[in-house]
């Protein structure tokens, strides 16, 4: 998201899937006007974790740049791979210093984060006042939430596959552009398997007439 404008509408969503997980966003962002329709808002942290946001652009951008930044000294250091649940931790301490800190501007941020790591799959919701809780079945942030639990709370089953999930995914989504009118103009996709994060849907919504 290439822009200095408030991001405070979006539509995020991670799902637990029996051989995986999944991880999708609108591309709408703006407060009040739309100043992108191409907003970036799933993130690859590494070869095995990504990350979505929502919240103030600014914020969310550059605590993923330190995130991403830190877990790379921290497996300089150890000589191994950083775990999803130590990755979260260092998002989490991050976003509560961060609302606290005195500023013109509330650095109102929140993620899922999602990866995989020796002890398995993992999503964990790191939400607005630093607060970290694990995930055992599906999440979603921003203003279009509402339409997307709606959605998850109908269809998410226990043995949901990737290509289910990424479907399952898709339609929250779409649900939450029906509905939402700060989320729209397209959809990403990313998913967490064993083979690693992988992008599997990038597409543009064209709403010219």
């Amino acid at each position: 998201m290439e822009q200095k404008e408030l991001s405070l509408g979006t539509t995020t969503v991670g799902i637990v899937c029996k051989d995986g997980l999944v991880l999708a966003a609108d591309k709408r962002a703006g407060g009040g006007i739309i100043v992108d329709k191409r907003a970036k808002k799933v993130h690859k942290l590494t070869d095995n974790m990504a990350v979505t946001i929502a919240g103030v652009a600014s914020d969310a951008q550059l605590i993923i740049k330190l995130v991403s930044a830190e877990i790379r000294l921290l497996e300089i250091r150890k000589e191994r791979q950083s775990t999803t649940k130590e990755a979260a931790n260092l998002l989490s301490g991050i976003v509560y210093h961060n609302i606290r800190r005195p500023s013109m501007i509330p650095g109102i941020s929140h993620f899922i984060l999602a990866g995989k790591d020796e002890k398995g799959f993992h999503i964990f919701d790191i939400y607005p006042d630093g607060s970290l809780s694990d995930c055992i079945d599906f999440l979603s942030s921003g203003s279009g939430s509402v339409m997307a639990y709606g959605v998850l709370e109908t269809l998410w089953k226990k043995d949901l596959s990737i290509q289910e999930g990424i479907q399952l995914a898709v339609k929250c989504i779409n649900a939450a552009i029906q509905r939402d009118m700060n989320s729209g103009d397209g959809i990403d996709v990313l998913t967490v398997t064993k083979e690693g994060v992988k992008f599997v849907l990038q597409k543009e919504l064209n709403n010219k007439l």
